[in-house]
């Protein structure tokens, strides 16, 4: 019997059938919480960046003339500091703006307490240096409050660290999951076809061969299954990805993924072919020797 004829013979397992579906599914929710990991793990980045070495400094008192002169003061020592690059006054009428949505038409009352606020980036983000400016700041004014935005900011940070771990825990259980199915399909087509199996090894076929035959079989229908499911996968991302970024965000904006997370994404079914061609070989070359 030819190598080939025996092929098609073991190609009517149903099983084996079903792996195109099944790995069309696994990889379509793989890649998806793949994506989710790289945009969760580049917004992390881009966050821990821009806030890093940007302060706020308050300047909180009844007097609006003593809070604006303090700022003044504050200010100008700022900009005389070499671990300062940018100090700026934020306008008083962008503050009424912030507060408006919860006082309403009362936050434009001129006798409002609003608070004097300078916005601070600083050349390097150490500790030491957010301390010394800190310092000078209260030096200038009594009435400064110093806000790292870092600082405030760290359970958002956590949280996107969080949900790039769950993202990578969630691809390997889908690849173990991956490799219980194939393991699976090759019993059930290694049972539905053991009446031929026993013929060919009388015909003087070796375990090695039958499991070849197997083995390029489940590849086949995984390498298909799994580039359908990325490439549907891919093509939702995409389309997430649109439109977030119409939304013109700038936090949600580094959640979009870059060339090489891509080309990451389009590595995956790669990764799971090989995945599935470890866990056939070693099914039924097991399968083979003990049982049949």
């Amino acid at each position: 019997m030819s190598e080939n004829r025996t092929a098609r013979v073991l190609d009517e397992a149903r099983g084996l059938r079903a792996m195109v579906w099944v790995m069309a599914i696994m990889l379509f929710l793989t890649v998806l919480a793949a994506a989710l990991g790289l945009g969760t793990a580049s917004a992390g980045r881009l966050l821990d960046r821009q806030l890093a070495g940007r302060l706020t400094v308050q300047l909180v008192g009844g007097d609006a003339r003593a809070s604006d002169a303090a700022a003044g003061a504050v200010l100008a020592r700022l900009r005389r500091m070499p671990q300062v690059t940018r100090a700026v006054a934020v306008p008083r009428a962008d503050l009424v703006r912030l507060l408006r949505p919860w006082l309403g038409e009362a936050a434009e009352d001129g006798e409002l307490p609003v608070p004097a606020m300078i916005d601070v980036d600083l050349r390097d983000a150490d500790d030491a240096s957010v301390a010394r400016v800190a310092g000078q700041v209260r030096a200038a004014s009594p009435l400064a409050r110093v806000d790292r935005h870092q600082s405030w900011m760290s359970p958002v940070s956590g949280l996107m660290r969080t949900l790039t771990w769950l993202a990578a825990a969630l691809v390997a259980l889908l690849a173990l999951a991956t490799a219980i199915v194939v393991v699976l399909t090759a019993r059930a087509g290694l049972e539905a076809h053991r009446g031929t199996i026993e013929v060919m090894h009388m015909l003087g076929s070796t375990d090695v061969q039958v499991a070849r035959l197997f083995q390029r079989r489940i590849v086949r229908d995984a390498a298909m299954g799994g580039l359908v499911g990325t490439a549907a996968a891919m093509g939702m991302t995409a389309l997430v990805g649109g439109q977030v970024s119409r939304l013109g965000s700038e936090l949600l904006g580094g959640i979009l993924l870059a060339p090489l997370d891509w080309a990451l994404l389009a590595a995956l079914p790669f990764l799971f072919m090989g995945v599935a061609t470890l866990a056939a070989r070693w099914t039924v070359t097991r399968a083979l020797r003990h049982n049949l």
